[in-house]
């Protein structure tokens, strides 16, 4: 089992317009809300691709049953830590070319007691984990050394996975991660240099090893991923499809990578299934995963080198 940890649910209010007029009337052609959070996502994806998945996290009173509604309906199992005041709402705003626009809220305080609990319920479900996935924000009231402290209440015979940036994922580093997953421009901030070209790349993901990493799969959005562990790296160029919403895009290869360190995989095949369903989520509208029908078309057109 992989169990997600969602420590900043949201809900994404996704707005489609013919263009967005900084300044003027815009007129919304469509408007879907999605209950989500990353490590939702994540799991949403796990369970497309026929992975057993629960999660967990912190919800909010006012409306965290639409969450359970929504996880409901994808079959997934979940036990939240609940406080009173109500889920943030992202804006995310996509005109006909494919530029997303977010604004994004600022979530509700969590008391001392209820990160404690939260804590103590990683703890308590990572003993029947084989993966743990902790990745998104924060709530108001944890700091970043929060993540270290959730990954160091894991199960020591789980393997512990983190989409995480900059104090978050460092903090957590030195509970030893199997598996971390930046994307290039949060890699670049995180070391405060432009990485210009693969040797730039891989050098900045040794970084990330020394500090305690085993795995670092970078994404590099249409341009695919590169993975490595010190010893071995890997290339895995994306395919060119059409583009209809990158949100969500790294929650699937999150998914896909999980999935398959769970099931033993070798390097290329974490690689090649990251990508895969990074890619698969980008063709469609829904902001929260991706088909495995899709999934699967793509996969078998991706072709993983080593660098």
């Amino acid at each position: 089992m992989i169990l997600t940890v969602c420590t900043s649910p949201c809900v994404d209010v996704t707005i489609e317009v013919d263009s967005l007029n900084v300044g003027k009337l815009n007129i919304i052609r469509s408007k879907r809300l999605t209950f989500t959070g990353k490590a939702i996502n994540v799991a949403i994806g796990v369970k497309r691709l026929g992975g057993e998945v629960m999660t967990t996290g912190f919800m909010y009173s006012e409306n965290g049953a639409m969450f359970e509604r929504a996880l409901g309906e994808e079959n997934i199992p979940h036990s939240f830590v609940y406080s009173e005041g109500r889920v943030r709402e992202n804006y995310k705003i996509i005109d006909k070319k494919s530029m997303l626009t977010e604004i994004n809220d600022v979530g509700e305080h969590v008391t001392e007691e209820k990160l404690r609990l939260l804590i103590e319920k990683v703890g308590e479900l990572s003993k029947k984990a084989g993966v743990v996935v902790i990745s998104g924000g924060l709530p108001r009231g944890a700091s970043e050394n929060y993540y270290g402290e959730l990954f160091s209440a894991v199960d020591p015979r789980s393997l512990k996975v983190a989409d995480a940036v900059g104090g978050k994922l460092l903090s957590s580093l030195g509970a030893g991660l199997d598996l971390v997953k930046p994307n290039r421009e949060e890699l670049q901030r995180m070391l405060g240099r432009e990485l210009l070209d693969r040797a730039d790349m891989i050098s900045g993901c040794w970084e990330l090893l020394d500090r305690g990493a085993k795995i670092v799969l970078l994404s590099l959005g249409r341009e695919g991923a590169i993975i490595t562990d010190g010893k071995k790296n890997y290339y895995c160029k994306s395919i060119n499809v059409a583009i209809n919403s990158t949100v969500g895009a790294g929650d699937g290869m999150v998914a896909a990578a999980a999935l398959e360190l769970r099931r033993g995989a070798d390097l290329p095949e974490i690689l090649r299934a990251g990508v895969a369903a990074g890619t698969a989520t980008v063709t469609t509208f829904a902001p929260t995963s991706f088909s495995r029908e899709k999934y699967e078309e793509i996969y078998k057109n991706l072709t993983v080198t080593e660098i």
